[in-house]
């Protein structure tokens, strides 16, 4: 029996694990942290559960095909909930616009922003369809390993304009300023900035409108350990605490794995969930792996996040689930985020409400909730976190309850806050970023970390630093492009 090890139990990592571990490769996770779950991680504090993120799930197709490998079915590890609506839309002029697939409700309200674009928002659903099933029907399980490749796909990505960004597309469909943002905000839960994104990531619509977006009962890591169950049914092996200090590569081979608590295995074949500059390190004085790290440090890399997670006394049931509080700049802000570096006191919030699908992740009578804004990582803005973050927690706070929650500050029971350097210290994630590469034109598919090393040849990567890229369908295809090559080269 061949043997693999995958760095990190993300949900990259746990994906691929599971469909090597389905197709009869022994394979063992390897995970740094106390429990499972990388940036799905969670927390229990005073009764109130708390998931790291990402908290939106998408494509639960992607999910049910990995228990389906071994004839099973995923409801008997996890209860998927549906969300409606998928997200609620906030301005600081009081507008709001409720996002979902519900067309009547959901033309009524681009009707009352603008009559002229609901032909517009039809226009730009075509449009998110052809993108949908050439970028992530027919490629984003595909890995992308020489320019081939890249020139192959290159005929569809140009016919539907993929050098433009979203915002840029979306502006040429409809005309309203809050409809565009609207329309191109998505790309921010990847990573990306909406007005550099190239336009392809349009797609992630057809991919809501279609499967609809969900949330696991109990919180995003019920869904982890609904994957962990799996895995271990099906013998595979987890080891926790225990961060992997080095990989040794004879060549162009990796051979084995050593961690931190002097554990060594030998392997046929070694994957990585972890960070790509940090994966690359592992290999110390190996050419390979100080080259590709060095090169890897000249790209562009997402964003950080800011979290403020909290739990109060009091319901709040005129909230939804998901809500996006804009701020008084988009454009602006954007620029201050992934270009000057700069941390915006007027920032757009993600607001999280679990306890509107699932009152258990709070004591009775309480509500959770986490306040996330995107913000420059620590290459692009040089701060004392320890210092900055609890007045930034605090603004942030100020913010959510002006706009979404009066009174909470008042109510709230525990808080606490995550900030790009706990990103960076906890994940090993490069600059604190929360996504890895930035999800650029020319950093996508064949430009992106290939989902196995040119050099080393049983070096795999799997996650967001590699095609297609961040989110739970994006980590998720990359675990099915990952695992057919280790499949193939295993058996060859």
């Amino acid at each position: 029996m061949k043997r693999a090890a995958v760095i990190g139990a993300g949900f990259g990592g746990l994906a691929l694990a599971i469909r090597l571990q389905s197709a009869g490769i022994e394979t063992t996770i390897i995970e740094a942290r106390d429990r499972p779950g990388g940036r799905a991680y969670v927390w229990h504090k005073e009764g109130y559960t708390f998931d790291a993120g990402p908290t939106v799930i998408t494509d639960p197709a992607c999910l049910q095909e990995l228990w389906a490998l071994s004839g099973s079915d995923i409801a008997e590890d996890v209860e998927l909930v549906p969300v409606s609506p998928f997200y609620r839309l906030s301005w600081p002029d009081g507008t709001i616009f409720d996002y979902s697939n519900d067309d009547p409700v959901l033309l009524a309200q681009i009707e009352a922003l603008d009559p002229a674009d609901i032909a517009g928002y039809r226009r730009f659903l075509d449009y998110a369809a052809g993108v949908y099933h050439e970028g992530y029907e027919k490629l984003g399980a595909v890995p992308f390993l020489d320019f081939r490749s890249m020139l192959r796909a290159a005929p569809a990505l140009a016919r539907y304009q993929a050098w433009r960004s979203v915002y840029s597309m979306v502006s040429s469909f409809v005309r309203n300023e809050k409809l565009r943002q609207a329309l191109s905000f998505h790309t921010l839960l990847v990573g990306g900035n909406p007005m550099t994104t190239s336009a392809i990531y349009a797609l992630i619509h057809k991919l809501e409108r279609d499967g609809g977006v969900w949330f696991a009962k109990g919180g995003t890591n019920a869904l982890i350990a609904g994957m962990v169950r799996l895995f271990e049914r099906l013998g595979g092996t987890l080891r926790l605490a225990d961060p992997v200090d080095s990989i040794a590569a004879d060549g162009a081979a990796a051979r084995s794995v050593r961690t931190r608590s002097g554990w060594e295995g030998q392997f046929d074949a070694v994957a990585s969930n972890g960070d790509v500059v940090g994966t690359y390190d592992l290999l110390g004085d190996n050419k390979r792996g100080k080259a590709a790290a060095r090169r890897l440090r000249k790209r562009r890399f997402s964003p950080s996040l800011f979290v403020v997670h909290f739990g109060a006394r009091g319901l709040w049931p005129q909230l939804p689930h998901h809500s996006i509080l804009f701020g008084p700049r988009y454009q602006g802000l954007l620029g201050d985020i992934y270009g000057k570096g700069r941390l915006a006191d007027d920032p757009s919030i993600y607001l999280h409400h679990p306890t509107a699908t699932d009152p258990a992740m709070a004591p009775t009578g309480c509500s959770t909730f986490y306040a996330l804004a995107p913000v420059p990582h620590l290459g692009n803005h040089d701060v004392d976190w320890a210092v900055e973050g609890p007045r930034y927690r605090d603004r942030i706070l100020e913010i959510v309850e002006d706009r979404a929650l009066p009174g909470v500050r008042a109510a709230i029971q525990t808080c606490f806050h995550y900030t790009p350097k706990d990103f960076e210290t906890d994940l090993g994630a490069h600059l604190g970023s929360a996504f890895s590469l930035e999800p650029l034109l020319t950093q996508s598919a064949f430009f992106r970390v290939h989902n196995r090393d040119d050099v080393i040849r049983n070096l795999y990567f799997v996650g967001a630093g590699t095609h297609p890229g961040a989110g739970i369908p994006g980590v998720v295809g990359s675990a099915k492009a990952t695992a057919g090559l280790m499949i193939d080269d295993l058996a060859a």
